[in-house]
Protein backbone atom coordinates (compact mmCIF):
# COMPACT_ATOMS: atom_id res chain seq x y z
CA UNK A 1 0.00 0.00 0.00
CA UNK A 2 2.62 2.58 0.93
CA UNK A 3 4.06 1.38 -2.49
CA UNK A 4 1.26 2.53 -4.32
CA UNK A 5 1.07 5.64 -2.50
CA UNK A 6 4.69 6.50 -3.31
CA UNK A 7 4.42 6.13 -6.96
CA UNK A 8 0.91 8.20 -6.76
CA UNK A 9 2.75 10.71 -5.23
CA UNK A 10 5.81 10.72 -7.92
CA UNK A 11 3.92 10.06 -11.00
CA UNK A 12 1.67 13.03 -9.98
CA UNK A 13 5.23 15.27 -9.20
CA UNK A 14 6.33 14.13 -12.51
CA UNK A 15 3.47 15.37 -14.09
CA UNK A 16 3.18 18.60 -12.49
CA UNK A 17 7.11 19.10 -13.10
CA UNK A 18 6.40 18.63 -16.77
CA UNK A 19 3.49 20.98 -16.95
CA UNK A 20 5.97 23.37 -15.14
CA UNK A 21 8.71 22.57 -18.09
CA UNK A 22 6.66 23.09 -20.95
CA UNK A 23 4.86 26.67 -19.74
CA UNK A 24 8.03 27.51 -21.33
CA UNK A 25 6.27 26.47 -24.83
CA UNK A 26 3.86 29.44 -24.60
CA UNK A 27 6.22 32.58 -25.48
CA UNK A 28 7.38 30.29 -28.32
CA UNK A 29 4.69 29.39 -30.06
CA UNK A 30 3.10 32.94 -28.95
CA UNK A 31 6.78 34.45 -31.48
CA UNK A 32 6.09 32.17 -33.74
CA UNK A 33 2.74 32.91 -34.38
CA UNK A 34 2.56 36.51 -34.47
CA UNK A 35 5.79 36.45 -36.84
CA UNK A 36 3.99 33.66 -38.99
CA UNK A 37 1.53 36.68 -39.86
CA UNK A 38 3.88 38.96 -41.36
CA UNK A 39 3.93 37.82 -44.73
CA UNK A 40 0.09 38.55 -44.74
CA UNK A 41 0.60 41.95 -44.43
CA UNK A 42 1.27 42.13 -48.04
CA UNK A 43 -2.35 41.44 -48.92
CA UNK A 44 -3.90 42.48 -45.10
CA UNK A 45 -2.91 46.30 -44.60
CA UNK A 46 -4.58 49.59 -44.20
CA UNK A 47 -3.12 50.82 -47.77
CA UNK A 48 -6.44 50.33 -49.97
CA UNK A 49 -8.73 52.70 -47.92
CA UNK A 50 -5.64 55.18 -47.66
CA UNK A 51 -4.83 58.38 -50.17
CA UNK A 52 -2.73 61.22 -50.59
CA UNK A 53 -4.13 63.17 -47.70
CA UNK A 54 -2.77 66.78 -46.00
CA UNK A 55 -4.44 67.72 -42.88
CA UNK A 56 -3.34 70.69 -40.89
CA UNK A 57 -0.92 69.00 -38.24
CA UNK A 58 -0.55 70.20 -34.95
CA UNK A 59 3.31 68.94 -33.63
CA UNK A 60 3.74 68.88 -29.71
CA UNK A 61 7.22 68.44 -28.27
CA UNK A 62 7.44 67.54 -24.80
CA UNK A 63 10.94 69.16 -23.64
CA UNK A 64 13.07 69.14 -20.97
CA UNK A 65 16.65 70.21 -21.02
CA UNK A 66 16.60 69.49 -24.52
CA UNK A 67 18.80 72.35 -25.58
CA UNK A 68 21.27 70.02 -27.31
CA UNK A 69 19.03 68.53 -29.45
CA UNK A 70 15.71 70.60 -30.31
CA UNK A 71 17.15 72.77 -32.67
CA UNK A 72 17.97 70.29 -34.87
CA UNK A 73 14.96 68.48 -34.64
CA UNK A 74 12.65 71.71 -35.59
CA UNK A 75 14.94 72.10 -38.45
CA UNK A 76 14.14 68.89 -39.12
CA UNK A 77 10.83 68.98 -39.06
CA UNK A 78 10.68 72.06 -41.29
CA UNK A 79 12.31 70.28 -43.98
CA UNK A 80 9.74 67.73 -44.04
CA UNK A 81 7.83 67.35 -47.06
CA UNK A 82 4.86 68.12 -46.07
CA UNK A 83 3.20 71.76 -46.87
CA UNK A 84 4.48 73.96 -44.74
CA UNK A 85 1.45 76.24 -44.02
CA UNK A 86 -0.11 73.05 -42.76
CA UNK A 87 2.42 72.39 -40.02
CA UNK A 88 2.83 74.27 -36.33
CA UNK A 89 5.06 73.09 -33.58
CA UNK A 90 4.88 73.49 -30.12
CA UNK A 91 7.20 73.07 -28.16
CA UNK A 92 6.36 72.77 -24.77
CA UNK A 93 8.85 73.91 -22.28
CA UNK A 94 8.90 71.65 -18.83
CA UNK A 95 10.74 74.19 -17.06
CA UNK A 96 13.59 73.40 -18.45
CA UNK A 97 17.39 74.81 -16.73
CA UNK A 98 19.45 74.79 -19.85
CA UNK A 99 19.06 76.80 -22.79
CA UNK A 100 16.04 75.03 -24.22
CA UNK A 101 13.90 78.20 -24.65
CA UNK A 102 16.48 80.19 -25.73
CA UNK A 103 16.88 77.65 -28.57
CA UNK A 104 13.45 77.22 -29.29
CA UNK A 105 12.96 81.34 -29.55
CA UNK A 106 15.55 81.59 -32.06
CA UNK A 107 13.61 78.93 -34.35
CA UNK A 108 10.34 80.47 -33.49
CA UNK A 109 11.44 83.78 -34.59
CA UNK A 110 13.55 81.84 -38.11
CA UNK A 111 10.09 79.77 -38.69
CA UNK A 112 7.30 82.84 -37.85
CA UNK A 113 4.14 81.10 -37.43
CA UNK A 114 5.96 77.79 -37.55
CA UNK A 115 6.80 77.66 -34.22
CA UNK A 116 5.34 78.58 -31.15
CA UNK A 117 7.39 78.33 -27.43
CA UNK A 118 4.86 77.23 -24.37
CA UNK A 119 6.46 76.87 -21.27
CA UNK A 120 5.63 75.27 -18.21
CA UNK A 121 6.90 77.17 -14.84
CA UNK A 122 6.61 73.98 -12.50
CA UNK A 123 7.69 71.09 -14.38
CA UNK A 124 9.12 67.82 -13.40
CA UNK A 125 5.17 65.81 -13.46
CA UNK A 126 6.09 63.38 -16.55
CA UNK A 127 5.67 63.75 -20.06
CA UNK A 128 2.06 62.94 -19.60
CA UNK A 129 1.21 66.21 -18.13
CA UNK A 130 3.67 68.69 -20.19
CA UNK A 131 2.10 67.28 -23.39
CA UNK A 132 -1.74 68.15 -21.67
CA UNK A 133 -0.42 71.54 -21.29
CA UNK A 134 0.59 72.04 -25.05
CA UNK A 135 -2.81 69.77 -26.12
CA UNK A 136 -4.88 72.12 -24.25
CA UNK A 137 -3.68 75.22 -25.87
CA UNK A 138 -3.73 73.71 -29.36
CA UNK A 139 -7.33 72.56 -29.14
CA UNK A 140 -8.55 75.90 -28.14
CA UNK A 141 -8.92 76.97 -31.76
CA UNK A 142 -10.51 74.52 -34.70
CA UNK A 143 -6.95 75.01 -36.83
CA UNK A 144 -5.70 71.48 -36.10
CA UNK A 145 -7.17 68.56 -38.05
CA UNK A 146 -4.28 66.04 -36.79
CA UNK A 147 -1.95 65.73 -33.73
CA UNK A 148 1.46 64.63 -33.94
CA UNK A 149 2.78 63.54 -30.51
CA UNK A 150 6.91 63.35 -30.51
CA UNK A 151 9.97 63.41 -28.45
CA UNK A 152 12.47 66.34 -28.77
CA UNK A 153 15.35 64.27 -29.54
CA UNK A 154 13.92 62.39 -32.48
CA UNK A 155 14.37 63.08 -36.73
CA UNK A 156 11.34 62.29 -38.86
CA UNK A 157 12.71 61.45 -42.42
CA UNK A 158 11.28 63.79 -44.99
CA UNK A 159 8.83 61.30 -46.21
CA UNK A 160 7.40 60.02 -42.82
CA UNK A 161 4.91 62.64 -41.98
CA UNK A 162 3.13 62.76 -45.42
CA UNK A 163 3.16 58.79 -45.13
CA UNK A 164 1.37 58.87 -41.79
CA UNK A 165 -1.17 61.56 -42.73
CA UNK A 166 -2.23 59.38 -45.63
CA UNK A 167 -4.08 56.76 -43.11
CA UNK A 168 -6.43 59.71 -41.59
CA UNK A 169 -8.36 59.48 -44.86
CA UNK A 170 -10.11 57.01 -43.63
CA UNK A 171 -12.50 57.93 -40.92
CA UNK A 172 -12.17 54.69 -39.02
CA UNK A 173 -8.85 55.27 -38.53
CA UNK A 174 -8.28 57.24 -34.82
CA UNK A 175 -4.20 56.91 -34.72
CA UNK A 176 -0.77 55.79 -36.91
CA UNK A 177 2.36 54.88 -35.70
CA UNK A 178 5.86 55.42 -37.10
CA UNK A 179 8.52 53.16 -36.87
CA UNK A 180 10.98 54.25 -34.79
CA UNK A 181 14.42 53.17 -35.64
CA UNK A 182 17.71 53.47 -33.42
CA UNK A 183 20.16 55.97 -34.91
CA UNK A 184 22.43 56.91 -33.18
CA UNK A 185 25.10 57.55 -35.28
CA UNK A 186 28.58 56.09 -33.09
CA UNK A 187 26.45 53.20 -32.40
CA UNK A 188 27.95 50.98 -29.75
CA UNK A 189 27.27 47.51 -28.70
CA UNK A 190 23.94 48.30 -26.54
CA UNK A 191 22.63 49.95 -29.26
CA UNK A 192 23.39 47.65 -31.73
CA UNK A 193 21.44 45.51 -29.53
CA UNK A 194 18.63 47.91 -29.40
CA UNK A 195 18.53 47.96 -33.28
CA UNK A 196 17.93 44.64 -33.85
CA UNK A 197 15.04 44.62 -30.33
CA UNK A 198 13.48 47.71 -32.10
CA UNK A 199 13.48 45.69 -35.85
CA UNK A 200 11.94 42.57 -34.57
CA UNK A 201 9.34 44.40 -32.47
CA UNK A 202 8.84 47.27 -34.60
CA UNK A 203 8.61 46.67 -38.40
CA UNK A 204 8.33 42.98 -37.85
CA UNK A 205 5.99 42.17 -35.05
CA UNK A 206 3.74 45.87 -35.42
CA UNK A 207 3.09 44.59 -38.99
CA UNK A 208 1.53 41.46 -38.05
CA UNK A 209 -0.23 43.34 -35.56
CA UNK A 210 -1.63 45.34 -38.07
CA UNK A 211 -2.58 41.92 -39.84
CA UNK A 212 -4.34 40.72 -36.30
CA UNK A 213 -6.12 43.93 -36.32
CA UNK A 214 -5.27 45.26 -32.57
CA UNK A 215 -1.68 47.35 -32.27
CA UNK A 216 -0.63 47.25 -28.42
CA UNK A 217 1.36 50.31 -28.40
CA UNK A 218 1.77 53.78 -30.51
CA UNK A 219 5.33 54.77 -30.46
CA UNK A 220 5.57 57.33 -27.59
CA UNK A 221 7.57 59.66 -30.20
CA UNK A 222 5.60 59.08 -33.13
CA UNK A 223 2.33 59.32 -32.73
CA UNK A 224 -0.15 60.82 -34.95
CA UNK A 225 -4.27 61.29 -34.13
CA UNK A 226 -6.96 62.79 -36.03
CA UNK A 227 -8.71 65.75 -34.03
CA UNK A 228 -11.86 63.24 -33.73
CA UNK A 229 -9.62 60.41 -31.92
CA UNK A 230 -7.91 62.68 -29.73
CA UNK A 231 -11.33 64.21 -28.62
CA UNK A 232 -13.25 60.98 -28.23
CA UNK A 233 -10.39 59.88 -25.49
CA UNK A 234 -10.54 62.77 -23.37
CA UNK A 235 -8.68 65.35 -25.25
CA UNK A 236 -5.98 64.80 -23.28
CA UNK A 237 -3.32 61.96 -22.58
CA UNK A 238 -3.84 60.12 -19.02
CA UNK A 239 -1.39 60.44 -16.33
CA UNK A 240 -1.92 57.85 -13.96
CA UNK A 241 0.30 55.72 -15.47
CA UNK A 242 4.02 55.86 -16.54
CA UNK A 243 2.74 54.35 -19.95
CA UNK A 244 0.95 57.20 -21.05
CA UNK A 245 1.51 55.87 -25.08
CA UNK A 246 0.14 52.76 -24.57
CA UNK A 247 -3.23 53.72 -22.78
CA UNK A 248 -3.91 55.98 -25.83
CA UNK A 249 -3.65 52.92 -27.85
CA UNK A 250 -5.99 51.23 -25.87
CA UNK A 251 -8.30 53.69 -25.51
CA UNK A 252 -8.74 54.66 -29.16
CA UNK A 253 -9.25 51.43 -30.20
CA UNK A 254 -11.98 50.62 -27.20
CA UNK A 255 -13.66 53.39 -29.04
CA UNK A 256 -13.97 51.17 -32.12
CA UNK A 257 -11.20 53.44 -33.64
CA UNK A 258 -8.23 51.92 -35.90
CA UNK A 259 -4.80 51.99 -34.85
CA UNK A 260 -2.58 51.59 -38.23
CA UNK A 261 1.76 50.69 -37.91
CA UNK A 262 3.25 52.64 -40.88
CA UNK A 263 6.65 50.83 -41.59
CA UNK A 264 7.74 53.13 -44.27
CA UNK A 265 7.47 55.93 -42.30
CA UNK A 266 11.12 55.89 -40.31
CA UNK A 267 11.90 58.19 -37.34
CA UNK A 268 15.48 58.52 -36.22
CA UNK A 269 16.08 58.40 -32.42
CA UNK A 270 19.03 58.02 -29.91
CA UNK A 271 18.99 55.25 -27.23
CA UNK A 272 20.23 54.40 -23.87
CA UNK A 273 24.40 53.82 -24.83
CA UNK A 274 24.59 52.56 -20.93
CA UNK A 275 22.87 49.37 -19.22
CA UNK A 276 21.82 51.73 -15.80
CA UNK A 277 20.17 54.31 -18.61
CA UNK A 278 18.59 51.50 -20.78
CA UNK A 279 17.48 50.07 -17.40
CA UNK A 280 16.20 52.99 -16.24
CA UNK A 281 13.93 53.79 -19.63
CA UNK A 282 12.77 50.29 -20.00
CA UNK A 283 11.79 49.73 -16.03
CA UNK A 284 9.60 52.83 -16.48
CA UNK A 285 8.16 51.16 -19.31
CA UNK A 286 7.66 48.04 -17.37
CA UNK A 287 5.98 49.67 -14.75
CA UNK A 288 3.94 51.45 -17.12
CA UNK A 289 2.34 48.08 -18.13
CA UNK A 290 1.60 46.91 -15.18
CA UNK A 291 -0.75 49.70 -14.74
CA UNK A 292 -2.31 48.99 -18.22
CA UNK A 293 -2.63 45.18 -17.46
CA UNK A 294 -4.64 45.96 -14.68
CA UNK A 295 -6.56 48.75 -16.33
CA UNK A 296 -7.96 46.20 -18.62
CA UNK A 297 -8.58 43.28 -16.72
CA UNK A 298 -12.49 43.49 -18.11
CA UNK A 299 -10.78 43.20 -22.30
CA UNK A 300 -8.56 40.38 -21.61
CA UNK A 301 -9.89 37.08 -23.45
CA UNK A 302 -13.11 39.03 -23.74
CA UNK A 303 -13.48 39.15 -28.10
CA UNK A 304 -15.90 42.09 -29.07
CA UNK A 305 -17.24 43.29 -32.27
CA UNK A 306 -15.55 47.01 -31.60
CA UNK A 307 -12.07 45.88 -31.14
CA UNK A 308 -10.16 42.61 -31.32
CA UNK A 309 -7.72 43.63 -27.98
CA UNK A 310 -9.99 40.62 -26.64
CA UNK A 311 -9.06 38.10 -28.70
CA UNK A 312 -7.32 35.49 -27.83
CA UNK A 313 -4.37 35.95 -30.21
CA UNK A 314 -3.69 39.34 -28.80
CA UNK A 315 -3.95 38.49 -24.96
CA UNK A 316 -1.50 35.69 -25.29
CA UNK A 317 1.14 37.64 -26.87
CA UNK A 318 0.69 40.23 -24.20
CA UNK A 319 0.67 38.29 -21.30
CA UNK A 320 3.73 35.84 -22.42
CA UNK A 321 5.54 38.95 -22.85
CA UNK A 322 4.80 40.79 -19.17
CA UNK A 323 4.99 37.10 -17.78
CA UNK A 324 8.05 35.96 -19.53
CA UNK A 325 10.44 35.94 -16.81
CA UNK A 326 8.29 33.89 -14.13
CA UNK A 327 7.55 31.61 -17.35
CA UNK A 328 11.24 31.25 -17.38
CA UNK A 329 11.83 30.20 -13.80
CA UNK A 330 8.45 28.24 -13.56
CA UNK A 331 9.82 25.92 -16.70
CA UNK A 332 13.25 25.86 -15.10
CA UNK A 333 12.03 24.30 -11.96
CA UNK A 334 9.84 21.83 -13.62
CA UNK A 335 13.12 20.79 -15.81
CA UNK A 336 15.20 20.44 -12.48
CA UNK A 337 12.42 18.58 -10.88
CA UNK A 338 11.87 16.43 -13.76
CA UNK A 339 15.76 15.83 -13.99
CA UNK A 340 16.01 14.19 -10.39
CA UNK A 341 12.12 12.84 -10.45
CA UNK A 342 12.37 10.96 -14.25
CA UNK A 343 15.55 12.08 -16.51
CA UNK A 344 14.25 10.55 -19.23
CA UNK A 345 11.65 12.96 -19.21
CA UNK A 346 13.31 15.78 -18.32
CA UNK A 347 15.36 15.36 -21.47
CA UNK A 348 12.96 14.76 -24.20
CA UNK A 349 11.25 17.66 -22.11
CA UNK A 350 14.18 19.86 -22.32
CA UNK A 351 14.79 18.93 -26.42
CA UNK A 352 11.33 19.81 -27.17
CA UNK A 353 11.67 23.12 -25.39
CA UNK A 354 14.75 24.25 -26.88
CA UNK A 355 14.46 22.60 -30.29
CA UNK A 356 10.88 24.38 -30.16
CA UNK A 357 12.68 27.75 -28.99
CA UNK A 358 15.72 27.07 -31.24
CA UNK A 359 13.50 26.58 -34.53
CA UNK A 360 11.19 29.63 -33.73
CA UNK A 361 14.50 32.00 -33.34
CA UNK A 362 16.01 30.95 -36.59
CA UNK A 363 12.17 31.91 -38.17
CA UNK A 364 11.55 35.11 -36.23
CA UNK A 365 15.03 36.15 -36.55
CA UNK A 366 15.41 35.59 -40.13
CA UNK A 367 12.07 37.14 -40.92
CA UNK A 368 12.33 39.51 -38.57
CA UNK A 369 15.79 40.93 -40.09
CA UNK A 370 14.09 40.74 -43.62
CA UNK A 371 11.69 44.14 -42.71
CA UNK A 372 14.99 45.61 -42.35
CA UNK A 373 17.79 44.42 -43.93
CA UNK A 374 19.51 47.95 -43.66
CA UNK A 375 19.83 47.68 -39.44
CA UNK A 376 19.96 43.72 -39.81
CA UNK A 377 23.59 44.53 -42.00
CA UNK A 378 25.01 47.03 -40.14
CA UNK A 379 24.87 45.11 -36.94
CA UNK A 380 24.92 41.42 -38.53
CA UNK A 381 27.14 40.26 -35.54
CA UNK A 382 24.32 41.00 -32.88
CA UNK A 383 21.46 39.31 -34.71
CA UNK A 384 23.54 35.87 -33.80
CA UNK A 385 24.23 37.39 -30.48
CA UNK A 386 21.16 38.63 -29.67
CA UNK A 387 20.26 35.70 -27.80
CA UNK A 388 23.31 35.44 -26.31
CA UNK A 389 26.72 33.18 -26.03
CA UNK A 390 25.48 30.36 -23.42
CA UNK A 391 21.96 30.33 -25.11
CA UNK A 392 23.10 29.91 -28.26
CA UNK A 393 25.53 26.89 -27.54
CA UNK A 394 22.54 25.74 -25.35
CA UNK A 395 20.52 25.27 -28.34
CA UNK A 396 23.50 23.58 -30.47
CA UNK A 397 23.44 21.10 -27.35
CA UNK A 398 19.46 20.99 -27.98
CA UNK A 399 19.61 20.44 -31.57
CA UNK A 400 22.64 17.96 -31.51
CA UNK A 401 22.97 15.99 -28.22
CA UNK A 402 26.01 14.02 -29.86
CA UNK A 403 28.29 17.02 -29.25
CA UNK A 404 28.16 17.38 -25.66
CA UNK A 405 27.82 13.84 -25.06
CA UNK A 406 29.75 12.11 -27.97
CA UNK A 407 32.29 14.75 -29.93
CA UNK A 408 33.13 17.09 -27.38
CA UNK A 409 34.25 14.44 -25.11
CA UNK A 410 36.39 12.27 -27.84
CA UNK A 411 37.64 15.34 -29.27
CA UNK A 412 39.56 16.25 -25.59
CA UNK A 413 40.52 12.53 -24.97
CA UNK A 414 37.83 13.05 -21.97
CA UNK A 415 35.19 10.77 -20.52
CA UNK A 416 32.25 12.08 -18.82
CA UNK A 417 31.01 10.30 -15.92
CA UNK A 418 27.48 10.42 -14.76
CA UNK A 419 27.90 12.65 -12.20
CA UNK A 420 29.56 14.79 -14.57
CA UNK A 421 26.73 14.86 -17.01
CA UNK A 422 24.64 15.27 -14.26
CA UNK A 423 25.91 18.65 -13.02
CA UNK A 424 26.78 19.90 -16.80
CA UNK A 425 22.32 19.34 -17.42
CA UNK A 426 21.47 20.54 -14.32
CA UNK A 427 23.45 23.89 -15.12
CA UNK A 428 22.00 24.16 -18.35
CA UNK A 429 18.40 23.90 -16.94
CA UNK A 430 18.85 26.39 -14.60
CA UNK A 431 20.57 28.51 -16.83
CA UNK A 432 17.56 30.67 -17.96
CA UNK A 433 16.85 31.76 -14.88
CA UNK A 434 20.40 32.69 -13.87
CA UNK A 435 21.13 34.19 -17.38
CA UNK A 436 18.78 37.13 -15.67
CA UNK A 437 21.27 37.28 -12.17
CA UNK A 438 23.85 37.79 -15.27
CA UNK A 439 22.36 40.57 -16.47
CA UNK A 440 22.05 42.31 -12.99
CA UNK A 441 25.57 41.53 -12.40
CA UNK A 442 26.18 43.75 -15.62
CA UNK A 443 24.02 46.60 -14.48
CA UNK A 444 26.09 46.54 -10.91
CA UNK A 445 29.74 46.20 -11.90
CA UNK A 446 29.25 48.69 -14.98
CA UNK A 447 29.97 51.85 -12.86
CA UNK A 448 33.07 50.30 -11.43
CA UNK A 449 36.71 50.09 -13.44
CA UNK A 450 36.07 46.95 -15.05
CA UNK A 451 33.00 47.46 -16.23
CA UNK A 452 34.17 48.86 -19.73
CA UNK A 453 34.58 45.71 -20.52
CA UNK A 454 33.34 43.60 -18.42
CA UNK A 455 29.55 44.71 -18.30
CA UNK A 456 29.47 43.76 -22.21
CA UNK A 457 30.96 40.50 -22.02
CA UNK A 458 28.55 39.75 -19.36
CA UNK A 459 25.74 40.77 -21.61
CA UNK A 460 27.30 39.05 -24.78
CA UNK A 461 27.22 35.80 -22.52
CA UNK A 462 23.62 36.49 -21.35
CA UNK A 463 21.98 37.85 -23.75
CA UNK A 464 20.11 41.05 -24.42
CA UNK A 465 16.78 38.87 -24.25
CA UNK A 466 17.56 38.00 -20.55
CA UNK A 467 18.75 41.78 -19.58
CA UNK A 468 15.17 42.85 -20.67
CA UNK A 469 13.54 39.89 -18.55
CA UNK A 470 16.52 41.10 -15.77
CA UNK A 471 14.50 44.29 -16.26
CA UNK A 472 11.02 43.18 -15.90
CA UNK A 473 11.28 40.81 -12.85
CA UNK A 474 12.53 44.05 -11.46
CA UNK A 475 9.39 45.82 -12.18
CA UNK A 476 7.50 43.20 -10.42
CA UNK A 477 10.01 43.70 -7.61
CA UNK A 478 9.45 47.50 -7.29
CA UNK A 479 5.58 46.86 -7.56
CA UNK A 480 5.53 44.40 -4.81
CA UNK A 481 7.55 46.73 -2.34
CA UNK A 482 4.92 49.43 -3.54
CA UNK A 483 8.24 51.78 -4.29
CA UNK A 484 7.15 55.11 -5.93
CA UNK A 485 6.34 55.48 -10.27
CA UNK A 486 8.19 58.46 -11.20
CA UNK A 487 9.11 59.55 -14.63
CA UNK A 488 13.22 59.52 -14.88
CA UNK A 489 13.98 61.14 -18.54
CA UNK A 490 16.89 58.83 -20.64
CA UNK A 491 19.38 62.00 -20.74
CA UNK A 492 19.88 62.99 -24.67
CA UNK A 493 22.64 64.45 -26.28
CA UNK A 494 22.54 64.63 -30.29
CA UNK A 495 23.83 61.61 -31.31
CA UNK A 496 21.15 61.12 -33.74
CA UNK A 497 22.63 60.51 -37.30
CA UNK A 498 20.80 62.85 -40.04
CA UNK A 499 19.95 59.91 -42.50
Amino acid sequence: MRVDVLSVVNTTLVIVCLILALTGLIPVIAAAATFAAIPFHASINHYGKAKPYLPRVAIVVPAWNEGAVIGASIDRLMKLDYPREALRIFVVDDASTDQTPDVVREKAALYPGNVVLLRRERGGEGKAHTLNHGIAEILRDDWMEALLIMDADVIYLPTSLRRMTRHLADPEVGAVSAYIREGSEDRNYLTKFIGVEYVLSQPAARRAQNVLGAQACLAGGAQLHSRENLVAIGGRIDTSSLAEDTITTFETQLQGRKVVFEPLAEVLAEEPRTVANLWKQRLRWARGNVTVTGRYEKVWFRPSKNHRLGDWTFGTVWFSLWLLPLIMIVSSIGLVGLLFLHPEIATTAFRALWIGASLAYIFILVLGALTDARTSRRAWGHVLLFPGIVNTLVMIVALFPALLLEWLPQAFGVTLSERTLFVITLCIYVWIPFSMAVAWLARAVEPTWAGRWLTPALIYLAGYGSLLCAITFDSYLKELAGAESKWDKTEKVGRVATT
